[in-house]
């Protein structure tokens, strides 16, 4: 059986390694991007651009005024991610489900820093075929619907569903 410290170990690593990997990214295309023409690679199935999102996903609500979003995208997903926490927390999350909900954090934190410090987040990355393409995302982004994924598949697992 693996060690309780080894698994906290191991969250920790991945938390950090995300929100490394997200700050660092969106630093690079704050330098790189911005300002620049769109970087397309593999025969235009990954798109690089630069793009400041003051909404949510996909650009939701960024056309309401800024008391609202303000309220919704720092102050709600701050009270928000701090509930998942104290949930993981207090209902001894483990396995997938604990994974899953330590990369939402990671992910939503990493995004919420680029809320309340640049009233924005940085997103950069687009895939797709032809004109079916998704939005502009980061790496928090990834984390976030992989950490969300990870939790439904672990709810929906039989041996799950008492937890």
């Amino acid at each position: 059986m693996i060690h309780r410290s080894a698994i906290r170990l191991t969250l920790a690593v991945a938390v950090v390694a995300t929100i490394g990997c997200d700050r660092v990214t969106k630093r690079i295309a704050s330098d790189v991007l911005a300002g620049g023409e769109v970087r397309t690679y593999l025969a235009d199935t990954i798109r690089l651009e630069y793009a400041e999102n003051t909404g949510g996903f996909l650009g939701l609500g960024a056309n309401l005024p800024d008391a609202w979003r303000t309220t919704l995208f720092t102050i709600a997903t701050g009270i928000l991610l701090v509930m998942m926490a104290a949930l993981a927390w207090r209902s001894r999350w483990s396995g997938w489900l604990l994974m899953g909900a330590c990369l939402v954090l990671a992910g939503g934190a990493s995004n919420w820093v680029d809320r309340v410090v640049r009233g924005s987040v940085v997103d950069f990355m687009n895939v797709g075929i032809g004109p079916l393409r998704t939005g502009v995302f980061n790496v928090a982004d990834v984390a976030i619907m992989i950490g969300i994924a990870s939790i439904v598949v672990a709810r929906l697992r039989p041996s799950s569903r008492a937890a």
